[in-house]
């Protein structure tokens, strides 16, 4: 029999494990999305009493109005860019320093049947949040609400606050966040499993030994409103040049490509000498990629292999990145149609750029070495306008979330 003082340690110990127990079981994973996203979950789930606290019912208000808000200002748009623009999908797409925004990868490839997001930020978990302490619950929602207040405003997540807001409290890391926009999207949520790549590109479940290099993540089996299963994997990821070579996770990513390529707000670094590793990947892999000017240097398209179609405004970068103005992307833009969203750094809708560059069919294929060596040195660009103070989404009443 366990003496008092071992219960408790082994109960202290299991209060936020993430392997089931008899309890934990009940909630699906499901439910623990609906619940974290303010979403009523189903009516016999042990986290329908959590509920009825005012924490929660505000949570759920604040989510209900923030989500509106974007759904009508960005989200419905972007579907219809894409609807209008996107003629033939591929099944795969490819996010490349997403951090855990898999809103706008279903918002831009609301088609496709996998989706592969990569970035430094950790998996995490999701707890059992029915044995949560008191008090315990309000702040892992709270939590929620902070690590989404970027992104909810401005289409992107502000990576020192994600630094922050993704190891705090008991509810941490990418998972709960993919949970909110999944559940958020209209997704149900069928599996989660955590997942690990070998230096080859091998997966590996359960207690399989990855060995050295290995690439962790998850792997969340969903189903959308057509019905379809597709499938959302995450990967914790350093995409520089040593560890892209090193680790297995552009070697897994060819096996289900070539797919279609997201890059979003991703701080210039393909811009830069020791990210030519996944920027080359990228060139070689994706039939499409959809971009603001901070992926992929147009002087590193080869114009025989790519067409390309601008979409609203280049003004340049903003002023916490200077010295990657392009001439080039300027001269193209002289020419873009409009778009009625904002997106990346330069949010708002009539200041936002847009490139989608479709691989010709049969094009020439060129060595990745000769299809960069046109890049010309960055020309120095002129002082950007700094972006007036952001106008976040004002919270319901009597509840202030956001942050500076």
């Amino acid at each position: 029999m366990f003496r008092p003082m071992r219960i408790a340690a082994v109960a202290l110990a299991l209060l936020f494990a993430v392997a089931p127990s008899a309890r934990a079981a009940e909630v699906t994973f499901d439910d623990a999305a609906r619940f974290l996203a303010g979403m009523q979950p189903s009516a016999d789930s042990p986290l329908v009493p959590l509920t009825r606290e005012p924490n929660w019912q505000h949570h759920a208000k604040f989510f209900d109005s923030a989500f509106a808000q974007l759904e009508q200002r960005q989200l419905s748009r972007i579907r219809n860019w894409a609807d209008v623009n996107l003629a033939a999908p591929r099944p795969t797409m490819f996010y490349m320093f997403s951090g855990p925004d898999f809103l706008y990868a279903d918002a831009f490839y609301s088609k496709a049947s996998t989706y592969v997001l990569g970035a430094l930020e950790p998996v995490g978990a999701v707890p059992d949040l029915t044995r949560a302490p008191r008090g315990a619950v309000g702040a892992a929602l709270y939590n929620v609400e902070r690590s989404l207040g970027s992104i909810l405003s401005f289409s992107f997540f502000i990576t020192k606050h994600m630094k922050v807001d993704l190891h705090a409290n008991q509810v941490h890391g990418t998972l709960p966040i993919l949970y909110v926009f999944l559940a958020r999207s209209g997704k149900t949520i069928r599996d989660v499993e955590m997942v690990a790549l070998d230096n080859k590109g091998g997966m590996h479940t359960g207690n399989d030994n990855p060995g050295p290099n290995a690439t962790r993540g998850v792997r969340i089996t969903f189903v959308g409103s057509d019905g379809e299963v597709r499938t959302l994997y995450y990967f914790s990821t350093d995409l520089s040049n040593p560890s892209a070579r090193a680790t297995g996770f552009l070697k897994f990513c060819e096996t289900l490509g070539p797919g279609n390529s997201l890059l979003k707000s991703a701080s210039y670094l393909l811009h830069k000498g020791d990210f030519t590793t996944v920027r080359d990947w990228l060139l070689a892999n994706s039939a499409t990629i959809i971009q603001d000017d901070s992926g992929i240097p147009l002087a590193h398209y080869n114009a025989r292999q790519w067409r390309f179609f601008p979409f609203g405004r280049y003004l340049g970068p903003i002023d916490e990145f200077p010295g990657r103005y392009q001439e080039r992307y300027a001269e193209l833009f002289t020419r873009a149609q409009p778009i009625d969203f904002g997106i990346g750094y330069r949010w708002r809708t009539n200041e936002s750029n847009l490139l989608l560059s479709v691989k010709v069919p049969g094009g020439e294929t060129v060595p990745a070495a000769e299809a960069t060596s046109s890049a010309e040195p960055p020309p120095r660009p002129p002082r950007p306008k700094r972006l007036r103070p952001p106008e976040p989404i004002p919270p319901p009443p009597g509840r202030f979330f956001w942050f500076r």
